[in-house]
């Protein structure tokens, strides 16, 4: 069983940084993939980015330049650093973990995972 609990949400100008972090119990955390979905009101839970065990990531097209995710095993927590943020990614952010490997290609479903976080909202201003 993981637990898995975010924090480090808030209200930022658009422009402005905001880092999330996500911690896990269980001693399995180090050869986990961990992600990171987000969703807004009235829209479908999306992708945001994974990293694997290994340290490789991925991240959605709508992030990719402005949010990075990295993970220390030692302190069994992933990160989320967002940069330049926009109002468009105001959402509740959710930490997530599969239960078994996964190729990369299905990182981007949130059906492939099994643990989820309880959120941390994001609210960016314009």
């Amino acid at each position: 069983q993981v637990q898995l609990a975010e924090s480090g949400g808030g209200l930022v100008q658009a422009g402005g940084s905001l880092r999330l972090s996500c911690a896990a119990s269980g001693r399995t955390f180090s050869s986990r993939t961990m992600a990171w979905f987000r969703q807004a009101p009235g829209k479908e839970r999306e992708f945001v980015a994974a990293i694997s065990w290994s340290g490789s990531t991925q991240s959605a097209d709508s992030v990719r330049g402005r949010f990075t995710i990295s993970r220390d095993n030692a302190k069994n927590t992933v990160y989320l650093q967002m940069n330049s943020l926009k109002p468009e990614d105001t959402a509740v952010y959710y930490c997530a973990a599969p239960s078994a490997l996964y190729p990369s290609s299905k990182l981007y479903s949130a059906n492939v995972y099994d643990y989820w976080g309880q959120g941390t909202q994001v609210t960016v201003s314009s």
